[in-house]
């Protein structure tokens, strides 16, 4: 038999990384039972999600003795996100649970107080093994494909600090904040990554092909190696993302299409009267999406803004756009629209879980809830602020993580002349008066493609959404989308300052500069925009290239492999 193997557990996105093997040419088997584990030549198990949940479905499967002989057997084995946290004794994520006590040491949890929590992005690694010639050619060609200084994708709230007991298996560290962590371990037969390599573009694809191929062993032995110590920089090398978003929607001819609003309006206004036209065509979702992978987006939205009159998990254009996408975009893709519980016609439920778990199997990294989390919220305040654990925020990230979990925010101002008009709702100083000339606004919530609005304000939104377990809060803004007149700064900051968790802040940009002011006075940790892209009114690598020249760390474009 022998042969690489795939270990699939059932947790999250594995399609990905299939489709990374298959785009080097590499043929693969899936772990489908114990033996299969022993029989492998080679064996990647890409952990995703908590570690917990991880470690509870490898022992449920048998999975995990089998797994520890495998590795010491001498075989090679990668381990990816949670392949490599497994191979510790255990972690703060689930302090019950034990690892599989290869490597001694716990996971901890990253320090909140001064950073976004997961840490998701693209962040650089530092080779702490040299050789005494620190040759920059043969670090890379022999330390798996790893170049000093490249920027690779993390997505996680969990890791290993970096230790003096751990030199000994760490080939690469990463600093977050003022935090340094251990990004790739190696040592014998063993090559973990805390990145995920299928998701950091060409780059990542090089370090799979390099373990693939079997090269990057660091001998002992073949030259003298010297441990240089990773030092605290004054500011960590952690990018800002720059990511496209594709809003898809059935056209009046039935086919599916990328459209965008103005103030959500997707359809053409053709002779001046106000009458709606056709809806507006700008391409074909997977076309797109790949030219974007290739023009250097960070990640890729698809926003499923047709109704559903029937159940997602039947809509099978949606899930084939996921599907082809991945097949040959490599960088995170996230899908929002109807991740929700529904009834089939014949009256057969299928939660959001389910539909979760649809979309994750198809391709996606990370869903997107919109009106649900909406719904969610008021029905969380209601019960004082308790927990229900039935909610599709809290399910999808028990069984996936939190870093799964984005909330799209559709909120639009409401003008007040004093707070106490705001009936309870959270306030904010605007320096743009409103009809009356008020100069205090309120941030509405919004359901149903911004249609109806509930008495829910932002503020409220986000905090009980990262309380109930999401990851990361991607903000538009109703009064802002399809102006090209910059992002609404004064909603950024203000749910910058009310989370721990990440923002992608959305709705407005115009121009390189408007990338430039979002960043640097709200410290959003992405931004993200749709018709300026679409049309190439504004290209990515022109944002990139503007952010550079003022010092704002972004990724370079691996344009190959």
């Amino acid at each position: 038999m022998g042969g690489l193997y795939l270990l699939d557990y059932g947790a999250g996105n594995v399609r990905s990384l299939a489709n990374a093997l298959n785009r080097l040419g590499y043929d693969f088997k899936w772990v489908k039972k114990p033996e299969d584990i022993l029989e492998a030549d080679k064996l990647i198990f890409p952990g995703v999600g908590a570690f917990g949940s991880a470690m509870e479905l490898l022992t449920s499967k048998n999975y995990a003795e089998p797994l520890k002989q495998y590795i010491k057997s001498g075989k090679p084995y990668m381990g990816i996100c949670v392949g490599l946290q497994a191979l510790f004794h255990g972690s703060e994520e689930n302090p019950n649970v034990p690892g599989l006590c290869i490597i001694p040491g716990t996971v901890k949890l990253f320090n909140k107080t001064d950073k976004a929590v997961p840490h998701m992005g693209w962040n650089e690694v530092f080779c702490v093994r040299r050789t005494n010639e620190v040759n920059e050619d043969y670090l890379q060609d022999n330390h798996h494909g790893i170049k000093q200084g490249t920027v690779y994708y993390f997505v996680h709230s969990y890791a290993v600090p970096f230790t003096d007991e751990l030199k000994e298996w760490t080939l690469a560290t990463t600093q977050y904040g003022k935090e340094i962590f251990i990004s790739v371990i190696q040592k014998d037969n063993i090559l973990c990554t805390q990145f995920h390599p299928e998701k950091s573009g060409y780059a990542g694809l090089k370090v799979l092909r390099s373990f693939l191929q079997g090269e990057g062993i660091v001998s002992n032995t073949s030259r003298q190696l010297i441990i240089k110590n990773p030092e605290i920089l004054p500011q960590d090398r952690f990018t800002k993302r720059i990511i496209a978003c594709l809003d898809v929607r059935t056209n009046d001819q039935g086919d599916l299409v990328v459209t965008k609003g103005d103030q959500y309006d997707v359809r053409e206004c053709n002779d001046g009267s106000g009458v709606s036209g056709q809806v507006r065509n700008l391409g074909k979702p997977v076309d797109l999406a790949r030219r974007y992978f290739e023009e250097g987006a960070d990640e890729i939205t698809f926003l499923n803004i047709t109704s559903f009159r029937n159940c997602p998990l039947t809509d099978l254009p949606m899930l084939e756009i996921l599907k082809r996408t991945s097949e040959t975009v490599f960088v995170p893709l996230t899908i929002g629209g109807g991740i929700r519980d529904v009834i089939d016609p014949d009256g057969k439920l299928h939660s959001a879980l389910d539909v979760a778990g649809e979309y994750f199997r198809s391709g996606a990294d990370k869903v997107s809830i919109g009106s649900d989390a909406v719904y969610a919220v008021e029905k969380y305040l209601a019960n004082d602020k308790k927990l229900s654990g039935d909610t599709a925020i809290e399910t999808i990230a028990c069984a996936y993580g939190s870093q799964a979990v984005v909330i799209s925010v559709d909120p639009r101002r409401v003008y007040v002349d004093s707070p106490a008009n705001a009936m309870g709702h959270h306030v904010i100083p605007t320096s743009y008066p409103g009809p009356k000339g008020e100069t205090l606004c309120w941030y509405q919530c919004t359901v149903k493609g911004g249609r109806e609005g509930r008495d829910i304000d932002v503020h409220q939104l986000v905090t009980a959404c990262e309380a109930m377990g999401a990851g990361e809060i991607l903000l538009n803004c109703m009064d802002k989308d399809g102006t090209n007149s910059g992002y609404d700064l004064e909603l950024i900051q203000d749910v910058k300052k009310a989370v721990n968790i990440p923002v992608i802040a959305s709705s407005g940009a115009g121009r390189e500069e408007h990338f430039e002011k979002v960043f640097v006075e709200t410290n959003v940790e992405a931004a993200l925009a749709a018709g300026i892209f679409h049309r190439r009114e504004v290209p990515i690598q022109s944002v990139k290239n503007y952010l550079k020249e003022r010092d704002i760390l972004v990724r370079d474009i691996v344009s190959t492999l």
